[in-house]
């Protein structure tokens, strides 16, 4: 992409916008859902997929039973609770969401369908897809909306990878359709982002780590009373400078169903459900529509080829 055109992108990523109604925040939940769609020896993969809560890695084809229902938890107590809480203070939802979990958990995807969530993609399985190269990642891109469409009865027009993607990715979900991408940590805002190959910027709505609910499992991890301040921390400061700057912020929260699911951390998701719900100005919504309301509110207009 030529250097016109990106600084083109970066004229449009202007501060002159607003979110609707006012809001001064917009509080994205997102529920990602891999159990089932792990790396498993079960469905031939070379290794099995690390344990959460301890951190074991195996690098021999063994088949780890305990580790493949610490995943199904997610599934059978988890998603239960987690649908609760998101049905008792009327908060929709984002679900980033591996194309086979679903297949695996039909009960979950009627849940997603009745509640009118937004379901966006995680890939066909939950794995790596930088080893692909084009021809295979195209086919998993279209493999992972088949799925998800026929499971969901809508299909995803966001795409989240496991942790790394290619340098083909935005070009082809581009072909595929897709609105947004999820894989970047740069801002608090959406923006326009070039893309390789293409002479046409994507949507990038940005996710967050700091504020991921697997900040519990990881070394050395929170407790959930320090996720739960983190987190209402995070949306305190975000609403002030939605409040005081002309660009509006915007405020991710990841959760996975087998961590925050948990008897001992489902209280910390309430809590900060409960503060956020309370909080003046915060548009709670799906990322599908803080992209289409960028999209509108900030046109890429100006960029050519």
């Amino acid at each position: 992409m030529s250097l016109a055109v990106r600084k083109c992108i970066d004229m449009n990523n202007g501060n002159n916008w607003a979110w609707p109604h006012g809001a001064k925040l917009a509080l994205s939940l997102v529920v990602n859902v891999e159990e089932g769609a792990e790396y498993s020896v079960a469905d031939g993969d070379p290794t099995p997929e690390p344990v959460d809560e301890l951190g074991v890695t195996l690098k021999k084809p063994i088949r780890m039973h305990g580790n493949e229902s610490n995943y199904q938890y997610g599934i059978k107590e988890g998603a239960p609770r987690v649908l609760e809480l998101l049905d008792r203070y009327k908060m929709p939802a984002t679900w980033t969401a591996a194309a086979l979990a679903l297949e695996r958990a039909p009960g979950l995807a009627k849940a997603i369908r009745e509640r009118g969530d937004e379901t966006c993609s995680h890939g066909w399985r939950w794995e790596h897809q930088f080893r692909f190269n084009e021809a295979q990642e195209r086919e998993f891109i279209q493999k992972a909306v088949r799925s998800i469409e026929h499971s969901t009865g809508t299909r995803p027009v966001g795409w989240l990878s496991r942790y790394l993607h290619t340098e083909n990715t935005r070009r082809l979900l581009q072909e595929e359709g897709f609105l947004y991408h999820m894989d970047d940590y740069s801002a608090d805002t959406p923006f326009w982002a070039a893309v390789s190959g293409s002479d046409k910027p994507m949507v990038i709505v940005p996710y967050a780590l700091d504020s991921n609910d697997m900040k519990m499992w990881l070394s050395p991890a929170f407790t959930p009373d320090m996720w739960l301040k983190y987190a209402c921390d995070t949306l305190d400061v975000l609403l002030v400078q939605g409040q005081t700057a002309r660009q509006p912020r915007m405020m991710s929260l990841g959760l996975h169903l087998r961590i925050i699911g948990r008897p001992g951390r489902i209280g910390a998701l309430e809590k900060f459900l409960a503060h956020a719900s309370q909080a003046q100005g915060v548009w709670i919504t799906t990322r599908r529509q803080v992209a289409e309301h960028f999209a509108v509110a900030v046109p890429p207009s100006k960029v050519v080829a």
